[in-house]
């Protein structure tokens, strides 16, 4: 079967190029409201509109911080409606707080708030990376029709590479597109935890160009790429390889067996996807879109991974881990890390059928 090189994931979110050019051409906005997986474009998008609305530096008459935790509306109010002093505008930044959750009272007050912000003044709402709006609010309304939403999603694949070359090379060291992939690959794709991960390689690489030595030697996999590791030794009948991941996995008090449960659950239901999309004849893109997948580097090993599996055995895998995670969840006595145990080497032996 013939698979497209490029697979084609619909784009979510704000390109953060466009949103800090609307930010340079059009000036600040009254209301911001920053969300999305993706912190670290969206720490860096308000330094840039901080530094729009205040040229010349925070001062206690143009700033205003507060916790949304803790955040009282009226301290809120003061602060939109205080007059800027030295300065043309005024800038307040709330942390944390979850529009998706205010008592009604509290909704319709920042409703009205919200709708009335003065000219001189942004107020910037910066959100939990597990924040969404939830758009039958009323809240989420007055949002969408007084201010900016900007989502900052997870980056596409070339971007992340250009992105992680420029961060090696501040280094003076270089790294190939496909050991940049597997980096992606084995970090989650998310800026800000490959920024130390990134450092932590460059300081040990004694040679300019990283290799993939250097990079498993110091970097933290994230459990879904360990777990993608550990149904390849499935499919190759190395029971001991694969235990020898769950057991890596388990060294992280974290990593409880229900936690793994859920990851490896989600990589057998991609495998299941991936296989009924090649018996159909789909390509890399159709993977992405099925898997929630953002890269179609991933999608290609995916599918490549699904063909070593019968599609019945990867089906009652599916199902076997829902049965398991209903039995983790209402049965005490349970062995949660022997059931675990159990559905890893079930994949195994189906495989070898």
């Amino acid at each position: 079967m013939a698979y497209q090189k490029k697979g084609k994931q619909k784009e979510t979110g704000v390109r953060y190029k466009d949103a800090v050019l609307a930010l340079k051409q059009n000036g600040p906005q009254r209301l911001y409201v920053l969300y999305g997986v993706e912190d670290y474009l969206r720490e860096q998008f308000l330094a840039q509109l901080k530094a729009a609305c205040l040229p010349e530096g925070e001062s206690e008459f143009s700033f205003h911080r507060f916790d949304g935790a803790t955040l009282e509306l009226h301290t809120l109010a003061d602060a939109i409606d205080a007059m800027p002093f030295l300065t043309e505008r005024s800038f307040i930044e709330v942390r944390g707080l979850d529009t998706n959750k205010l008592p009604e009272a509290e909704a319709a007050r920042f409703v009205e708030l919200i709708s009335d912000i003065p000219d001189y003044c942004t107020l910037a709402l910066v959100m939990g990376t597990e924040f969404s709006p939830d758009g039958r609010l009323k809240v989420t309304k007055a949002l969408k029709k007084s201010g900016e939403l900007l989502e900052f999603s997870a980056q596409d694949g070339d971007s992340l590479i250009k992105w992680i070359a420029r961060r090696f090379d501040a280094w003076e060291k270089r790294i190939s597109r496909t050991d940049a992939e597997y980096l992606i690959t084995i970090t989650g794709g998310l800026m800000n935890r490959m920024i130390p991960e990134i450092d932590k390689i460059s300081a040990y690489a004694k040679d300019s160009v990283v290799t993939r030595a250097d990079i498993d030697a110091v970097t933290e996999k994230v459990p879904d790429a360990v777990v993608f590791e550990m149904t390849d030794l499935l499919a190759a009948g190395d029971a001991d390889g694969a235990m020898g991941k769950l057991a890596e996995l388990l060294t992280d008090k974290n990593n409880v067996p229900i936690m793994l449960l859920a990851v490896v659950g989600q990589q057998l239901r991609r495998l299941y996807a991936a296989k009924v999309a090649a018996s159909e004849h789909l390509g890399v893109s159709d993977v992405m879109d099925l898997c929630g997948l953002r890269f179609d580097f991933i999608a290609q090993k995916l599918l490549q991974q699904a063909r070593r599996f019968p599609l019945e055995v990867l089906e009652q895998a599916v199902v076997r881990c829902a049965e398991a995670d209903y039995s983790m969840k209402h049965d005490a006595a349970v062995d949660d890390l022997g059931l675990l145990q159990e559905i890893l080497l079930g994949v195994m032996v189906g495989a070898a059928r």
